[in-house]
């Protein structure tokens, strides 16, 4: 991964404007967006989940997770979809 000394945040970043500039863009990507918002609507990301494990804590199928916005993810209780929210 090499980095492009620009950010790819699309919404306002908990993360210094620096360390952005400096980060690959897959590791900006990996960031929740309540940190670092960088999908289209932020604050709303998909086409990824935000559950621990790369979506194995969660007994969602894992195509429902990369779909649903990241807002509802976070929102149902780590019992059932685990994203380390507390």
């Amino acid at each position: 991964m090499s980095t492009t000394d620009k950010s790819h945040a699309t919404g306002e970043s908990k993360v210094p404007g620096k360390v952005q500039e400096k980060a690959p863009k897959g590791l900006e990507d990996t960031l929740p967006d309540s940190i670092h918002p960088t999908g289209k609507n932020p604050g709303q990301s998909t086409d990824k989940t935000h559950a621990k494990g790369g979506g194995d804590a969660s007994v969602l199928p894992k195509k429902v997770q990369e779909k649903v916005p990241e807002s509802i993810e976070r929102a149902v209780p780590n019992a059932i979809h685990d994203t380390g929210d507390k």
